[in-house]
């Protein structure tokens, strides 16, 4: 059992930066892979980023891609992002995910139904 908060969400102007972090409990973090989704009002969820459970492998979404940047800390069963030069448009709640990935120590998914466990979010509002 994987339990998730995040923390770090707020409200921010356009261009602005915010750091996400998401704390996991439990013994089981650095055998897990870590995503980070997010959803805006009317809309689906969508994949952002994605970390290996070694942090060596990394995958982002286009939308998304040279302004945000995915880590981790596995001595503090902690996650990260770090969100630069927002837009209106990354206005959402933000989950972290869990994956226990097992032995493969490189793996990463960008889709929903591979994860195990879920964050309640964090709402990020970007001001235009």
């Amino acid at each position: 059992q994987v339990q998730l908060v995040e923390s770090g969400g707020g409200f921010v102007q356009a261009g602005g930066s915010l750091r996400l972090s998401c704390a996991a409990s439990g013994r089981t973090f650095s055998s897990c892979a870590m995503g980070w989704f997010r959803q805006a009002p009317g809309k689906e969820r969508e994949f952002v980023a994605t970390i290996s459970r070694s942090g060596g492998s990394t995958y982002y979404a286009d939308t998304v891609k040279g302004r945000f940047t995915i880590s981790r800390d596995n001595a503090k069963n902690t996650v990260y992002l770090q969100m630069s030069s927002l837009k209106p448009e990354d206005t959402a709640v933000y989950y972290c995910a869990a994956k226990i990935t097992g032995y493969s120590v490189s793996a990463y998914y960008d889709y929903e139904s591979a994860y195990d466990y879920w964050g309640q979010g964090t709402q990020v509002t970007v001001s235009s």
